[in-house]
This record gives C-alpha cells, sequence and structure tokens, in this order.
C-alpha cells in the first residue's frame, strides 16, 4: 500500500492522465481508431532527446562545464548570475528536467563548500524559474514545445518570432533579481567536473544522433529513422542508457492523447470546451497549467483550439506559478527538501512569491506584445 501511495505522490500527473484516459473509455467505446489519437512522431522525438541528453550526463559533461565557468568567480552576485543562466541557456538544448537535474545539486554543492546555505534558497528557486523560462526559447527545450511545434506544423520563424521577444525579457528579469540581493567576496572556486575517457566515435555516433533528432523536429527526416538511429546508437555506447529516459512522461501523452481523442469525439462537451476557451486560449492554458502543468493543458487544450502561437505562449507562461505549473519545478524541490536542514515552508513561500512575480510580468508582456 505504501508503494502505491508514494508511487501516486511521485507519479501525480500520469495517475490523473490515466484516470481521465480510463474515464473517457466508458463514454467513446475503446476501438482500433484510438491508435489515430496517438502523435507517434513527438513520443519518438522525445525518446530520441532524452536518450542524447542521458549520454550527455553520463559522460559528466555539463558538470565538467559547469566547472569551467566557475573557476575564475570570486563575487557571490556573479556566481548566482552565473549558476541561472547556465539553467537558462542550457535548457534551450537539453530541456528544463535535465538542466535542473544537472545543476540544482552541483548549486546545492558549490554554495555548501563556500559557506553560503542562505543563498541557496533563492538561488535554487531563481534556477528553476530560469530554466522553465529559458527552455520555452526552442522548440526541444521543453516537452510541451516538441508536441506543439509538431502539432500545428509551426515553422521555426514562426515559433522564433513568437517566443524570442519573451525569452530576451526572462533574461533580463532574471539577470536583475539575481543582482538585487548583496553578495560578499568569496573564496576562489576550484572544481572540476568528473573526467570521463570516451572513443573518438563514439562521440561521432552522439552527433549523428543529435543532428538526426534536430533535422527530425524540423521535419527533416522521418520519425521512424530517427528512433531506429537513436537505438542503434545507445546500443553502441551502453544499453544501460535505455533505462535512463522518462518513459512515466511519454506514458502521460499517451494517456492524454486518449483522453483528448476521446472528448473531441462527444459533440457537446467538444463544442462546450471550445467556446470555453475562444478568444481565451492563453488565459485558459495558463490557469489549467497551474492545476495540471503545462506539459498536459498543452496536449488538452491542442484538441480545441487551433491558435498554436496563443497555446505555445500561454503553457511556457503557465509553468511560472505553482509548485505543479511545471512538472521540472518539483526536481529542483525534492533537491532541496531532501536535505537535512531544509526548510521546506520557507522555500515553497519563495519559490511561490517569485514564480507570481515572474508570471504577473511575463504575462503582462503577452497581453502588451500579443501571441
Amino acid at each position: 500500500m505504501n508503494r502505491i501511495i508514494t508511487f501516486i505522490k511521485k507519479e501525480s500527473v500520469f495517475c490523473i492522465a490515466m484516470v481521465l484516459a480510463i474515464g473517457s473509455c466508458f463514454i467513446v467505446k475503446p476501438s482500433a481508431k484510438y491508435a489515430d489519437y496517438i502523435d507517434f512522431r513527438v513520443l519518438a522525438i522525445l525518446l530520441s532527446l532524452m536518450l542524447v541528453v542521458a549520454i550527455l550526463q553520463n559522460i559528466g559533461l555539463f558538470e565538467k562545464a559547469m566547472g569551467m565557468l566557475t573557476m575564475k568567480i570570486h563575487s557571490l552576485r556573479l556566481l548566482r548570475v552565473t549558476l541561472i543562466l547556465v539553467c537558462f541557456f542550457s535548457s534551450m538544448l537539453i530541456t528544463n528536467d535535465v538542466a535542473l537535474i544537472t545543476f540544482v545539486p552541483f548549486t546545492i554543492l558549490l554554495l555548501e563548500k563556500l559557506g553560503q546555505r542562505k543563498e541557496l534558497i533563492y538561488v535554487i528557486t531563481l534556477e528553476t524559474v530560469a530554466a522553465n523560462l529559458g527552455s520555452m526559447v526552442t522548440p526541444i527545450g521543453n516537452p510541451q514545445n516538441v508536441y506543439i511545434f509538431s502539432a500545428y506544423e509551426m515553422g521555426l520563424w514562426e515559433f522564433f518570432a513568437t517566443m524570442l521577444p519573451y525569452g530576451i525579457a526572462a533574461l533580463v528579469l532574471l539577470v536583475i533579481a539575481a543582482l538585487i540581493p548583496k553578495g560578499a567576496q568569496i573564496l576562489p572556486i576550484k572544481t572540476e567536473g568528473k573526467s570521463v575517457k570516451v572513443l573518438w566515435w563514439r562521440y561521432v555516433v552522439l552527433v549523428i544522433m543529435f543532428a538526426i533528432s534536430i533535422l527530425c523536429v524540423l521535419r527533416g527526416v522521418d520519425y521512424r529513422i530517427m528512433l531506429g538511429v537513436s537505438v542503434v546508437g545507445v546500443l553502441l555506447w551502453d544499453y544501460k542508457i535505455f533505462a535512463k529516459a522518462d518513459y512515466m512522461l511519454l506514458l502521460t501523452f499517451i494517456a492524454f492523447f486518449v483522453f483528448v481523442g476521446n472528448v473531441k469525439q462527444i459533440p457537446a462537451v467538444n463544442d462546450f470546451v471550445k467556446e470555453l476557451i475562444n478568444d481565451n486560449v492563453i488565459l485558459a492554458s495558463v490557469g489549467i497549467s497551474q492545476v495540471i502543468s503545462n506539459v498536459p493543458a498543452a496536449v488538452l487544450l491542442s484538441g480545441f483550439t487551433g491558435e498554436g502561437t496563443k497555446l505555445l505562449c500561454g503553457v511556457n507562461i503557465g509553468g511560472l506559478g505553482t509548485l505543479i505549473a511545471s512538472m521540472a519545478s518539483l526536481i529542483s524541490y525534492k533537491a532541496y527538501a531532501a536535505l537535512e536542514f531544509s526548510k521546506k515552508l520557507k522555500y515553497l513561500l519563495v519559490f511561490t512569491v517569485v514564480n507570481i512575480v515572474f508570471l504577473l510580468v511575463m504575462f503582462a508582456l503577452v497581453a502588451i506584445i500579443g501571441a
């Protein structure tokens, strides 16, 4: 029983998605048409990117890069900015989840070593905001972007024209937020990521895997070819890499695909939801993201609106706010909460206040700039 409770707490969004999917099956009888609900291309792209990032983590690339960045920093303010910007820019390529999984534990160790434990809550909170906002700038930065970019058949220009202004604004806001608290001088930092020797041909395999994945996102390569290349590439590296992928996220997507597909088959419900979000796509996506997180919100609402750019803005900005608005935020919280000296209530308070401030500012920018 305890295992079931633990699983539900850990995979709450998946459990909600499954309940919705199963419940909808009682209304729309299961049939072969269910297969048409599922976007296999999106699932394949997500899996391939997960495998590429798992390899990069395995060779310690991110930790080494962070160590090189921080070796010559002697100002706490500059260190704060560096840690936050690393999360912001890295999330554009390795996703917000992976950026936080990689750099939050590093930040905890680093600040502990420097005797700056009091900085942890604020820095980790800003790192989380940075990863969530940085990831919105590229089509591969987070799962909802991969999905929306594919589902609405967006072009690169359309995507960047929509999201880049908000990315630039977010960058400015983050730097300001990082510089506001005073910072003392700190001792020289000497940190190095783990050294892992890798044969040259394996790097070639990794580059090919990543290049094919990007080409597939841009619709230049069939997703089945990409998936085949990724599988072979992982087998050449180490089959254990397969265990590093987030299969629960993929299953969550499948469950929501089924739920949305079934709901669309119910005329009354379909018409009601369309009317509900008509001309309010951004507000609806921000609001729903606060409750079920922005990834499922993107899948859910995509079935009822043709306004892809508005949905893109809404679910990305909607990742700010509550702790579950973006599931990536839970990664940071769990890393901090696991510390013996953690102050969980204080963390939640700081996290919520900072996120609401950023959410209000970004929402105001959407109202001014438009989507």
